[in-house]
């Protein structure tokens, strides 16, 4: 497989056994009463450094992001999604539907031996796009399109020619092989969406492929610096601060009101499943306030609640009732098979995904939703392993070299994890989060 080109890949894959994923042959065409219902087109959103205390639907009182309240009011949130607590490993889970105990290697990088959702939907008709942030390397310039995408336009790419470059103000981005020219003055997310609202462009035909477009977004990440709508955006000299975070959220939940509109001016929003997420929490440097008073430091790159407690939006007009708010379990692993299952796919048995449909409480249909999380986190190979199992309210620290090693903790009650639960109390749910660390070794 280490030599495979990409082509040879993607053969392998479409020629490989496959196990069937519950509930599938174009279940959203189903729930509209049609056998022959077109597959449903689907955008996957990730922002980046977003915990799910910055959107307003959830509680935030920092900032404003009426298109993806409107998207929940309209649609679901979910209110128990848990990402890994760093980026790249959280890209890799999401991508791939597996554990990082099975499949992670270090920052940065990733297995391009892999099957990946795009892999997937492309093997049962889809046109796959990847645009926004790419950091994962291994295969330069090809990198993309061994991972499933038919195309793409991405900042930090792997390439030996010039370090990555900015992702915002003058950004370096690389759209299908090729290095973009002009962008001085340019917004790096706006270039992103342009691209994107192209594509859709693209399969406005009824006789278009249905599309899977994944969009890991380059805001809110640090350089906390101002957008094109700040006050700040013209001086020349700006010192990057914690302040321009305000406007870095506005400025996503703008694009993604772009894109949102774009299916709506094409007549797409109908047959588009579209889904918001973030990779990780909030920056440390970063403090949100919320309706009910609270104040929330981010904690990006840590095991508690404050660094992988994210967003998840879902949104598919007339098909997803609105106003609807689901207290199930869901980890990144799942997204590979939910995503297969919306668009009818069978996932390869030689991938051995981890993750759980969450499709049929997208649909209100009876669902069998986890009862427990499992973390496996370890940012490179030297580095401190941390091993957990959560449920909705108690999570449970496998032994290691750490100070939470061994230890149970009610996250419901103490979010930050300052005080473990006292030995010989909560001996059920120690079997059980034990059981699940067990298991999964």
């Amino acid at each position: 497989m280490k030599d495979m080109n990409r082509r040879e890949f993607v053969k392998l894959i479409a020629t490989s056994a496959t196990i069937p994923v519950a509930g599938c042959n174009n279940a959203f065409g189903r729930q509209q009463g049609s056998k022959t219902a077109k597959k449903p087109n689907i955008i996957l959103i990730m922002a980046d450094d977003l915990g799910y205390e910055c959107l307003g639907c959830y509680g935030s009182a920092s900032y404003k992001t009426p298109v993806l309240d409107e998207l929940a009011r309209t649609g679901m949130r979910f209110e128990h999604c848990y990402s890994q607590p760093l980026c790249t490993p959280s890209r890799v889970k999401i991508m791939t539907g597996k554990s990082n105990a099975r499949n992670y290697t270090k920052f940065g990088n990733f297995d391009f031996t892999q099957t990946t959702s795009a892999h997937v939907l492309k093997r049962t008709g889809y046109d796959t796009c990847i645009v926004g942030k790419w950091q994962l390397m291994g295969r330069g310039l090809e990198g993309p399109y061994d991972a499933g995408f038919d195309e793409y336009c991405l900042w930090h790419m792997e390439d030996v020619r010039a370090p990555k470059g900015s992702r915002f103000r003058d950004p370096k981005i690389i759209q299908n092989r090729k290095l973009l020219k002009g962008l001085e003055g340019k917004y790096g997310p706006d270039i992103f969406t342009d691209y994107i609202c192209g594509f859709l462009q693209r399969h406005k035909s009824e006789n278009s492929k249905p599309f899977f477009l994944y969009f890991p977004m380059a805001l809110t990440h640090a350089p906390f610096e101002p957008t094109p709508d700040s006050p700040e955006w013209n001086k020349t000299k700006v010192k990057n601060s914690p302040k321009f975070f305000i406007d870095m959220v506005a400025y996503m939940d703008k694009i993604i009101g772009r894109i949102v509109a774009k299916l709506d001016q094409l007549g797409l929003r109908e047959n588009t499943l579209l889904l918001f997420t973030g990779d990780n929490g909030t920056p440390r440097q970063i403090t949100s306030k919320t309706k009910d008073g609270r104040s929330i430091r981010g904690g990006k790159g840590l095991t508690t609640d404050a660094g992988t407690h994210v967003a998840l939006v879902a949104n598919f007009k007339g098909t997803i009732p609105p106003g609807r708010i689901c207290y199930d379990l869901v980890d990144f692993s799942d997204f590979l098979p939910t995503l297969a299952e919306a668009a009818g796919a069978s996932i390869p048995a030689e991938a051995k995904i981890d993750g759980r449909s969450f499709l049929p409480q997208l649909l209100g249909k009876k669902a069998s939703p986890r009862d427990s999380i499992f973390c496996w986190y370890r940012r490179n190979p030297r580095d401190t392993l941390f091993r957990f199992a959560r449920d909705r309210r108690f999570k449970l620290y496998d032994k290691g070299n750490h100070p939470r090693a061994g230890k149970l903790y009610d996250v419901k009650a103490d979010p930050l994890e300052k005080t473990p639960i006292e030995p010989g109390r909560y001996t059920d749910v120690r079997k059980r989060l034990r059981t699940v660390l067990n298991s999964t070794k």
